[in-house]
């Protein structure tokens, strides 16, 4: 089908809508997808920046997105955007130029902060949305810069959710941590995007966008944005202290398919399986068992199975990964429901902190 005709059925669609409005979609009857489309560029892009990224002689090496988050002049941005720079200048819509500074990095959710000393007149921070209302299909925004093309406005969908994303350095002992609930959309990300805002049709933020999944380095129609929720948690952090703390609790962890759980003799495939445990880690002073692993075998019988956090049902290690980075903290004692040696038993644990 021809995108004319899309586009053209999108609008008539969009026209005839009943007044509703879900999830901070807003009502949409008597307008149409144009005319929101053009008042939320209006009122969201002057908070949208253009940053520049300079080496020690202020040429310009790499350049990102970036948008403000309050009226003290702190701007959100990846991390990967500013990392090693020397310098930063921050070029607003209206065309003022600021040098700004890094306040904060996260290089584990890819999210920093850098500030300007003044915004211009009239700017105002993006307000914040809440990812856990974000729903596949919903319409979605980005802005950005995408190869230096600065205001650039996509539209897109939300293409999935619960995806997850591999932090840039590794851990003790090898592997990555990931942050979870990272929101899929198809909303065109390209280079420069990166730091840039994912935007509901309210205007408010759902996202930042930070990579794309493609073979050729540009969009693909697979691209990947941090969901607010881990900005309404790290970035106050940043600001305050520079860095995020986050929980740990010292182990490796697998999900199983149906074969491996009878091979192990589990009663269920739905948890996180231990397979490792870090010496005097929480989870090594909470009695946490691990299964080990054979080069030969495989998975060894014998590690706990962990099914719930708090109550809360765990299907999977990007559950329990979730649930200590959006709803726990560090010392924090949380209780983990195993199933061992056939029992389901409950097991205390006071939460250290990733190192």
């Amino acid at each position: 089908m021809a995108v004319a005709t899309v586009t053209a059925q999108l609008a008539q669609a969009t026209a005839n809508a009943p007044l509703s409005s879900v999830d901070g979609q807003p009502a949409m009857a008597g307008t149409d997808m144009e005319k929101s489309l053009v008042d939320l560029y209006a009122r969201v892009n002057p908070a949208v920046v253009h940053i520049f990224v300079l080496d020690e002689q202020s040429f310009v090496v790499g350049t990102g997105s970036g948008f403000v988050f309050d009226t003290d002049g702190h701007i959100v941005t990846n991390n990967h955007v500013v990392t090693g720079s020397s310098g930063l200048e921050v070029v607003f819509p209206d065309g003022q130029r600021r040098s700004a500074e890094v306040v904060g990095t996260d290089v584990d959710s890819d999210l920093a902060v850098i500030r300007v000393d003044q915004l211009p007149e009239g700017v105002i921070p993006i307000p914040l949305g809440d990812s856990n209302n974000v729903k596949v299909g919903q319409f979605v925004v980005a802005i950005g810069n995408p190869f230096g093309e600065a205001g650039s406005l996509s539209l897109g969908i939300i293409s999935g959710l619960g995806r997850s994303l591999s932090s840039d350095r590794i851990a003790e002992g090898g592997g990555r941590y990931s942050l979870p609930q990272v929101i899929q959309t198809d909303a065109a990300i390209n280079p420069g995007n990166s730091g840039g805002p994912l935007l509901n049709l309210a205007g408010e933020l759902v996202g930042v966008n930070s990579a794309i999944r493609t073979s050729t380095g540009t969009n693909s129609g697979v691209g990947f944005s941090i969901p607010v929720n881990a900005v309404r948690r790290v970035i106050p952090a940043l600001i305050a202290e520079g860095v995020y703390h986050y929980p740990f609790l010292g182990i490796r962890m697998t999900s199983l398919d149906l074969a491996t759980q009878e091979e192990l003799g589990l009663s269920q495939a739905a948890g996180a399986y231990i397979t490792d445990i870090t010496p005097d880690s929480p989870a090594a002073r909470a009695g946490l068992v691990a299964s080990g692993f054979n080069d030969t075998v495989g998975l060894i019988p014998g590690g706990d199975l962990i099914v719930a956090a708090n109550g809360r049902p765990i299907a999977s290690p990007d559950d329990l990964i979730s649930f200590l980075v959006f709803d726990a903290e560090v010392g924090q004692t949380i209780t983990l429901t195993v199933i061992r040696d056939g029992q389901q038993i409950d097991v205390p644990l006071t939460l250290g902190e990733r190192p």
